[in-house]
């Protein structure tokens, strides 16, 4: 694997393809990272600086260097480690400003909260001038709809809480003409619950799951929030939330507290209702619900290269089919991809989370 650098104007500085290790990790849901671990060098130490950018075939994700540390060691060697995050990363160097309403399209929503923030805010030190959005065109995504409200919250975590509540990817990447193009994305069902695509399917019948690893939890399950908006004490406006129908009772009820106090109910002086200020108090229940849920992943090395491989029959936040010799199968998302580089071996696998859709 060789990494095409690029300096902070995105003019191309070299090619880095020999290192003990690289680590690079691409994700659905959230931003990626890189770590690379190389003996150390003055060429090196030129080449690889902070806020410059990294590429590498076969990812869509362009990754930034944050971090640049040199390891001394008189038996070893002197050991050089860079480690980054992927592009979505530069939407956490900006907060919500301002008391924001989110209502209706959901991509407009997100699009809104970009605008505001980060491509054309109204102070001007404020925009990160690269930064594009460019709307999805998928079904699944124009359907969406929201009701929420912000302010003060990080825009990065806003978001990706967002986007991961309601099962839509999204990443920014880096254009031929050198802007950073946002985009929603949901991925393609090639599971056996469907019949308009070839379905992809990772069993020990097809010879491509090289070892696996089968977890689920339901340690950190919730399935009620109690949401506190404005007020003080017993007059706080509250309202119960569940992350299904039913929220459960005696053992199956579990619950949780959402302080929700940052949803003000007037707005640029004008105030909601009590249908609009309890929906958009519901939505921040949704959202702290379904980072707490019950947890199924299926990960470790399957054969990305050859019967289905990666980039041709399937991609990031694809749902696929997947089976193991202890008699779990189901469909799964693509939640992940690790492309990893030793002295030993090169490898490519993904990981994958129980598909809920």
């Amino acid at each position: 694997m060789e990494l095409l650098v690029k300096d902070t104007d995105l003019d191309s500085v070299g090619i880095l393809d020999i290192f003990e290790s690289l680590i690079w990790t691409d994700r659905f849901f959230s931003y990626g990272d890189f770590e690379i671990y190389t003996p150390v060098t003055n060429d090196l130490i030129n080449l690889l600086r902070e806020e410059y950018f990294l590429s590498l075939k076969g990812s869509d994700h362009t990754m930034i260097i944050e971090s640049a540390e040199i390891k001394t060691d008189s038996e070893n060697g002197n050991k050089f480690v860079v480690k980054g995050r992927s592009l979505e990363s530069i939407l956490d160097r900006r907060i919500i400003w301002s008391q924001t309403i989110l209502t209706g399209s959901f991509q407009q929503a997100i699009k809104k909260l970009l605008d505001e923030n980060a491509i054309s805010p109204v102070a001007s030190e404020r925009r990160i001038t690269r930064l594009i959005y460019e709307d999805s065109t998928d079904p699944t995504i124009v359907a969406l709809q929201i009701d929420a409200q912000y302010m003060g919250t990080n825009l990065y975590q806003a978001i990706q809480h967002l986007c991961e509540s309601n099962g839509v990817g999204f990443r920014i990447t880096l254009t031929d003409d050198g802007n950073f193009l946002f985009k929603l994305y949901s991925g393609t069902d090639r599971s056996y619950d469907q019949m308009t695509n070839p379905y992809v399917v990772f069993s020990p019948k097809f010879d491509n799951i090289t070892n696996s690893s089968y977890f689920e939890s339901n340690v950190a399950l919730k399935t009620v929030s109690l949401v506190a908006g404005e007020g003080e004490g017993f007059d706080r406006k509250t309202i119960e939330v569940s992350w299904t129908d039913a929220a459960g009772s005696d053992l199956l009820r579990r619950e949780m507290f959402t302080d929700a106090g940052d949803i003000s109910q007037i707005v640029d002086g004008t105030p909601l209702t009590d249908e609009e200020y309890y929906s958009q108090l519901a939505q921040r229940g949704v959202e702290d619900l379904s980072v707490n849920v019950f947890v199924q992943a299926f990960d470790g090395q399957v054969d990305a290269t050859r019967i289905f491989v990666y980039g041709r029959d399937f991609f990031m936040g694809d749902i696929v089919q997947i089976a193991n010799e202890y008699g779990y199968e189901g469909k799964v998302r693509v939640i992940e991809l690790i492309h990893s580089e030793s002295a030993s071996e090169i490898s490519i696998y993904p990981t994958f989370s129980a598909a809920n859709i």
